[in-house]
């Protein structure tokens, strides 16, 4: 039953995520992306903080320092920031295939760490999603994009973040993950800005459409937070991690209708792949 809920909560983290990406790239085309990820992340501090305040949970928790967490913190300021470049400079449906890697990483991650028992029948699911994400890429060709490495790093940095997440203490509640979640964003704001500074950006461009923008990102990627969170605290992360392949699907519906981007045929075979790698490892959860 754990195992079928973080299934579900992790479909809905995907969901969210690609609708919070969605609006982060919009006002990417008119902010900074260091500014957009500082204006993020103290919104998100701010509604996690109210979260925690409301539940009765102390912001800081004494598990903040440990080597788990202080991992955790670093490959949330990694991955945010090369993947917020990422659906910057590159198509959303790109980008999120890239994303696509993160799972394979993770369950391979929870074999490693945390013991975690993978069948043959699993492990050929996994790497079909796997071959998917090839088919999507097409290393070599004209088109995989220099940019997408943001992607590639992204992936990495989130894979670390999600297998540190399930090595968090037990009584540090997700509203305390979330609030150091979205510090690490506004770290990740700051050194962006460090390297790039405003540019030639004037206080006209913070418009009303921005600020809903941001809002709706803020909002949205609290949710997708919250749900991701309780996802990689439910189950084995190696049913629950292929759920991430959902987010392919979220975010090309939402490249296609808002951006116009025309995902070719090979990218929708791709996709294909992903999903039907995805489910199946769940099946054969239930199934043993």
């Amino acid at each position: 039953m754990e195992t079928l809920r973080g299934s579900l909560l992790m479909v809905l983290a995907m969901a969210a995520f690609a609708l919070e990406d969605m609006f982060i790239k919009s006002a990417a085309q008119s902010l900074p992306v260091g500014l957009i990820l500082l204006i993020f992340g103290c919104g998100g501090m701010v509604i996690f903080a109210a979260m925690a305040r409301a539940q009765g949970q102390p912001l800081w928790h004494p598990g903040f320092c440990t080597r788990a967490m202080a991992l955790r913190s670093l490959s949330e300021v990694a991955g945010r920031l090369c993947y917020t470049l990422a659906i910057a400079l590159t198509p959303l449906s790109s980008a999120s295939a890239i994303l696509q890697a993160t799972p394979l990483v993770v369950a391979a991650g929870a074999v490693v760490f945390f013991g975690e028992t993978v069948g043959w029948r699993r492990w050929l699911a996994i790497l079909a999603g796997f071959i998917g994400v090839l088919i999507i890429l097409r290393p070599g060709l004209s088109g995989f994009e220099p940019a997408s490495l943001f992607a590639v790093a992204g992936t990495l940095g989130f894979a670390g973040r999600d297998l540190a997440t399930r090595a968090a203490p037990k009584d540090m509640h997700n509203s305390q993950l979330g609030l150091l979640g979205f510090a690490m964003l506004v770290i990740a704001g700051v050194i962006m800005l460090g390297w790039t500074g405003l540019g030639e950006m004037q206080a006209a461009d913070l418009s009303p459409r921005i600020w809903l923008d941001l809002t709706c990102a803020t909002v949205i990627g609290v949710l997708a937070y919250t749900a991701l969170t309780g996802a990689m605290r439910l189950g084995e992360i190696s049913v629950v991690a292929p759920f991430r392949y959902t987010r392919l699907v979220f975010a090309m519906v939402l490249g296609v209708l808002v951006f116009g981007e025309r995902p070719d045929a090979l990218t929708l075979i791709g996709s294909a792949v992903i999903v039907a790698s995805g489910v199946f490892t769940l099946l054969r959860s239930h199934r043993a």
